[in-house]
């Protein structure tokens, strides 16, 4: 009798140590990927125990306030004017019917595509004393420089006009996905319970669409505070340029790390102030039932409230800027296309494509490992990796061009002593180095996405999945993705885009002679050639136009119940 159930309990203790080591191998793959895109934010801190008491007494004696102060300022201004620009606009193409809100569910997305350096360009050349606008306000008026009130685009309160310009559509795009997925019986049984429409807005879809809506906030506060171009052109002492002048004035890269580390304390607050905000609340759609979205048709004045509303970001944020690099480009665009500009066409695309794929994949596997163990060690490794999109990308090169020299220097000196052959630089200064810099910068971007449609999926349907004999990767592939099909796409254009845009990485770790869209209209544009600058930064415009249709018509049509 013994010897019969010890024979029968065999198979379940061999069935047991299957599951752990394949619990184990997934963890080991886990801890392995988040080391290795940990190294450059482990450069950024272990920069911590090398203090540089000289210069930190110089910083806080004259520009440290200043750093804290505006970098604070800029959280918070373009943090409250995303949020409005992204929610109320998501909401209304969502659930109403008015003039051109079709067009809009695409078009509010269009200034995702714009560099923030270039929107500052573009508005400084129409806005300053010697632009189009000021000019014909004094032929018109006759009135003389100084005469009249005019307001300062280079400011710190243009500075956030232009990030909350081009920044809103992160807010937009995650927060018109969740708005889309959300159960519109929920919606109608708030109705018969006597919300009207706004109060169904504020009651009940606004908090079960937060998740997604945070987490296109948290993207907007890292991108904000790794933003270089705009503030430096518009002269805002913030800890960006506080870097850089650490870096390259002072002659000090150490405490340009020390620096970094610093904002990434402003990142970690806002996190987890938000996550605890939440405490244990959860955000599981609890309808089972999703009928076809059906949009209240609005009337002639409502619709044109709504019409403006959703209208002015657009044309601000994409409209105007692209008509004045337009403009500039009719009368350069004979010089610029050429051979060489295809080449960087190219070059441009081909990173973007690699990293926003390989930037999806190990996000939906570093997310799953998670939600299958969630352990201590497995949260701190993803929200550590998560970090590096605070990181500015002149910080992130110097982590990833460290250890990455070192290790060809040494490479090659071992080869030299044994072989007396010299392997020169493996790794460094190739297209490797460029798309792993990238991914410590953006995979946060794919994690964040994943993570957010991941919490809205019950984890009782996996148990359910798993009595049908499912193994992990069926569930995956038949249950979750079809589910989250349209956050999916988002995460790869967020990383699309942002790589396109990328600029102060690509400036120091692209391979000699290998030149993207954004280093050279960044090259044209500081040497003030706007005009030279505008055809390849409308190329970065259009090669982003594209894919933002695609994932607006996919999201359209993730919605369960969608015919």
């Amino acid at each position: 009798m013994l010897a019969t159930r010890a024979a029968q309990a065999l198979p379940n203790v061999s069935a047991f140590k299957t599951s752990l080591l394949k619990v184990t191998k997934w963890n080991s793959v886990l801890v392995f990927l988040s080391l290795l895109f940990s190294i450059p934010l482990a450069v950024v801190f272990g920069s911590l125990f090398f203090p540089e008491y000289e210069v930190w007494e110089h910083l806080r004696a004259t520009v440290l306030t200043d750093y804290i102060g505006n970098s604070l300022a800029l959280l918070v201004g373009v943090g409250f004017f995303s949020l409005l620009l992204g929610v109320l606009p998501a909401w209304m193409v969502t659930m109403y019917r008015f003039p051109l809100s079709r067009q809009l569910e695409w078009a509010l997305l269009l200034p995702m595509s714009m560099p923030a350096y270039i929107i500052a360009y573009s508005y400084t050349g129409a806005l300053d004393v010697a632009g189009p606008l000021q000019t014909m306000l004094r032929e018109f008026t006759g009135w003389q420089y100084r005469d009249y009130w005019f307001p300062e685009v280079r400011s710190l309160g243009g500075a956030i006009a232009m990030l909350s310009l081009v920044l809103y559509p992160y807010i937009y795009l995650l927060a018109r996905a969740a708005f889309i997925e959300q159960s519109v019986c929920v919606l109608e049984v708030s109705r018969t319970l006597g919300c009207n429409a706004f109060d169904a807005f504020r009651r009940v879809a606004l908090p079960l669409a937060r998740p997604a809506i945070m987490v296109g906030l948290s993207l907007v506060v890292m991108e904000t505070l790794a933003d270089y171009g705009t503030v430096q052109y518009f002269g805002v002492s913030a800890f960006t340029t506080g870097i850089f002048r650490t870096w390259f004035g002072l002659g000090n890269s150490l405490a340009a790390a020390q620096l970094s580390a610093l904002l990434l304390v402003f990142v970690a607050v806002f996190l987890y102030l938000e996550k605890r905000s939440r405490k244990q609340a959860r955000y599981h759609h609890t309808g089972s039932t999703y009928s076809s979205l059906m949009q209240q048709r609005l009337t002639k004045g409502q619709g044109f409230i709504a019409l403006v509303i959703c209208v002015m970001p657009l044309v601000f944020g994409f409209i105007v800027p692209v008509s004045l690099l337009i403009n500039w480009a009719m009368d350069t665009y004979a010089e610029v296309l050429g051979k060489d500009f295809y080449l960087l066409l190219f070059h441009s695309l081909l990173l973007a494509f690699v990293t926003s794929v390989l930037a999806l994949a190990i996000a939906l596997f570093m997310a799953y490992s998670n939600r299958n163990n969630q352990s201590l060690l497995n949260r701190i490794m993803v929200r550590f990796v998560s970090m590096g999109y605070a990181i500015p990308g002149t910080v992130i090169a110097v982590g990833v061009l460290i250890p990455f020299a070192w290790f060809d220097n040494s490479l090659d000196a071992l080869l030299m002593e044994s072989l007396n052959i010299s392997s020169g630089l493996l790794i460094s200064g190739t297209v490797f180095t460029l798309v792993f810099a990238y991914l410590v910068r953006f995979l946060a971007v794919s994690i964040n996405t994943v993570e957010a449609a991941l919490v809205k999926i019950k984890p009782v349907m996996d148990e359910v999945a798993k009595t049908t004999g499912m193994r992990a990767g069926t569930i995956v592939k038949r249950i979750h993705i079809p589910m989250m099909r349209g956050s999916l796409l988002t995460a790869l254009l967020l990383v699309f885009v942002d790589v396109l845009k990328e600029l102060p990485a690509t400036l120091i770790l692209r391979p000699f002679n290998f030149n993207t869209l954004a280093v050279r209209t960044y090259e044209l544009a500081n040497e003030e050639l706007l005009a030279e600058a505008a055809v390849p930064a409308l190329a970065i415009v259009i090669a982003g136009i594209i894919p933002v249709i695609i994932i607006s018509n996919s999201i359209s049509r993730s919605r369960p119940g969608h015919e």
